[in-house]
């Protein structure tokens, strides 16, 4: 690994398919050393004292147990491993996952690479939270996204008319859909958010 660090990572969720998904995800990144799983806030403790993992993937509805609070006893039993919170029926603020010592938050909605990359950088010490308007503004179409990135050229509604073979109306229609996903006030102010998560360059 080029003497980049191997991890050990704790994998803390009580849905079978779900345990067994991450555990083989991550049993085949050559950077981790071992995987431990657990199924309960008790077997997570017990794993973390033991085994002192770098980074515990921890589900945030846990059967009946909230993640969040498992993660404040997590860092207080093994303070030198960091929290990465997952869900795919919920959400937490980034603010209220930093307060009970959590280093991010994924959804299991994210592709596998991304959970994984996730992994990897709260392992190594970065924090992983995205922004929360983020998944709203990433459902722009290609054809509005094609606006967009024409709209940041500095072309007129027009011109992107002419350049896309649409007519003023619907270039305007796709503008304002645009603008609407965005959260946008005007074409500066659209083309600035775009940017920032990452849909035009």
């Amino acid at each position: 690994m080029n003497g980049q660090p191997r991890l050990r990572v704790l994998v803390v969720d009580d849905h079978d398919v779900v345990h067994w998904g991450f555990r083989v995800l991550l049993e085949h990144q050559p950077w981790v050393e071992r995987c431990i799983a657990a199924r309960s806030g008790a077997e997570a403790l017990d794993a973390a004292a033991r085994a002192k993992p770098d980074v515990a993937l921890v589900d945030l509805f846990l059967g009946g147990e909230s993640g969040a609070e498992l993660c404040e006893s997590l860092r207080a039993a093994s303070p030198e491993t960091k929290v990465l919170l997952v869900s795919g029926a919920g959400t937490i603020s980034a603010a209220a996952a930093r307060a009970a010592g959590a280093s991010g938050f994924v959804s299991k909605d994210w592709g596998a690479p991304d959970v994984v990359k996730a992994v990897r950088m709260v392992g190594l010490g970065m924090d992983v939270f995205t922004p929360a308007a983020a998944p709203e503004r990433a459902k722009l179409s290609a054809r509005e996204r094609e606006v967009v990135e024409l709209i940041a050229a500095g072309a007129t509604n027009r011109e992107i008319a002419e350049r896309l073979i649409l007519s003023p109306h619907t270039v305007k229609e796709y503008t304002s859909s645009a603008y609407r996903k965005l959260g946008a006030r005007n074409r500066a102010d659209a083309v600035k958010r775009a940017q920032r998560v990452g849909l035009i360059s």
